[in-house]
């Protein structure tokens, strides 16, 4: 698979509590940054308070071999207790991709709840890779012959990282609704 395709990477897990409790959760975006192995900080921007079509937060980032890097999310679907999307961008252009925009983001992730049997919820976390510049591309830059190697590497460490969050949300969820 090539970065232009858009490469997706998705995990789930089912989580013995209701949508409501979930989506609580899933909204909060300081959230990710106390289970992600990547993302460190997020705050939203101009004013916001939580989600709202639209809407921006800034998040700090660090990787071993990116190194850290801030960008700019903008919320790009929202489906009350069923769909958190946000479109992220480059606000500081660290990747070469120009000037921030959420049509063109560097990434695209969403979190889906969908009710399941005995009053659990299906909980999938996705994000599709591109089509502007990102870390990803800098190292396709460096070796493009191995391409389909750096996209299969990073797909599998967002995977993984998704995993670890998706499990924090769970045991975070799974101990509220037992109270």
């Amino acid at each position: 698979m090539r970065y232009a395709d858009g490469p997706t990477a998705t995990a789930e897990t089912t989580v013995d509590a209701p949508p409501a409790l979930l989506w609580e959760l899933v909204t909060d975006i300081g959230l990710p940054a106390r289970l992600s192995p990547e993302l460190r900080h997020a705050v939203w921007l101009d004013g916001a308070t939580g989600p709202a079509l639209g809407a921006r937060f800034e998040g700090r980032n660090e990787h071993p071999r990116v190194g850290t890097w801030r960008t700019h999310s903008y919320v790009v679907e929202l489906v009350e207790q069923r769909v958190f999307a946000w479109a992220v961008t480059d606000p500081d252009d660290r990747f070469g991709g120009g000037e921030a925009d959420p049509d063109r983001p560097l990434a695209t992730w969403r979190f889906e709840l969908c009710p399941a049997p005995g009053g659990a919820t299906l909980l999938r976390l996705g994000v599709r890779l591109g089509p502007a510049r990102s870390g990803v591309s800098l190292a396709v830059d460096r070796a493009p012959d191995r391409e389909e190697r750096i996209v299969a590497g990073r797909l599998a460490e967002l995977r993984t990282g998704m995993a670890a969050t998706l499990g924090g949300i769970r045991a975070l969820a799974e101990d509220r609704a037992a109270l």
